[in-house]
Parts: structure tokens; sequence; C-alpha cells
């Protein structure tokens, strides 16, 4: 097996992250990196994410499809983009958030805040308390999300407004 040409990026590259000096063969790098998949479809990514805010067994069936799914994101526009793990979050769909979650999808404060994970979120506004105003898809924000989740995000709730959250 011919070793790939090592160009001066991909020399920068491999040096910070340690692996020049690992000793571990340059080729079986560059191998993985060939194997990388093609990129999603855009017409898929937006059906899945749209889906997403309603549509548990369409959801199912995209992500069985494709499981390259699970963590991509739509681009609205504006720097507004989202998953499907946050379309069900700010549409209170805590079927489609569990499923998501049981395949591995990745959370954030806002999805936390929707399924009534009150350490989750103290814990996060805690370390970062400026988050308590931040926007998520759609500039919807936390106590959008806490009230969605009703009465298992009461406590969320609650304390979202103790705090000043906006």
């Amino acid at each position: 097996m011919i070793a790939p040409q090592l160009t001066r990026k991909r020399f920068l590259s491999l040096t910070s992250l340690g692996i020049i000096a690992s000793g571990i063969p340059l080729h079986s790098f560059a191998k993985q990196q060939q194997q990388k998949p093609p990129a999603l479809h855009a017409d898929l990514v937006m059906e899945f994410v749209t889906k997403a805010h309603s549509d548990l067994p369409r959801v199912t069936a995209l992500l069985q499809q494709d499981p390259g799914l699970l963590n991509a994101s739509w681009d609205w526009g504006g720097g507004d983009f989202e998953t499907a793990m946050e379309a069900a979050g700010h549409m209170g769909r805590k079927d489609i958030a569990t499923f998501l979650l049981s395949n591995g999808a990745r959370i954030n404060i806002f999805c936390a805040a929707m399924l009534g994970k009150l350490d989750i979120v103290k814990f996060t506004l805690t370390a970062f308390p400026d988050l308590k105003s931040s926007k998520g898809p759609h500039g919807l924000q936390l106590l959008h999300h806490a009230i969605k989740g009703g009465d298992e995000a009461k406590e969320v709730l609650q304390y979202l407004q103790s705090i000043g959250a906006s």
C-alpha cells in the first residue's frame, strides 16, 4: 500500500492532533478520511426536521432510511438552524424527543427544559448564567420550552421564573 502524499496542510492538522508523535501510520488516517459518507440530501434533512415538529411515524421511517439524519440541522435562514430534537423540543413533543434520544440524538438546554430535566437546566445555568436569556430555534427561549413541557416541566418553569429567565 502506498501512503498518501503528505501536504503541509495535512501535516499541520495531524501535528495539532498529536497524531504524528503517536507513531500511528499516516495512511490509516487518510483511509478514514476517504471513507466519509456523502452529504445528506437537503430535501431529506428539511423533511426530517419538519416532521419532527409533529409526526413520530414519519420521523421513525426517515431515520430508518438514513441514520445520518439523527443530528442533522436545517438552515431556515438568518442564522436559524434547527435539528429534529430541537423541533420536538419547542413543540412539546416528548414522544419524538424521547425517540430521538433513544437513538443517540444530542440534547441541549432547551430540550432539557421541555423534558423537565431540572438537574440539567440548573447545572447548565449555574455554569453559564447568561444562557437564561438565550434563544433557541426560531428565537424561542427557555420559558417557552418549559411551558411546552407541561406538568412534567413545571419545576423547570418555576426555577426559570425564579432566576428571571426570559
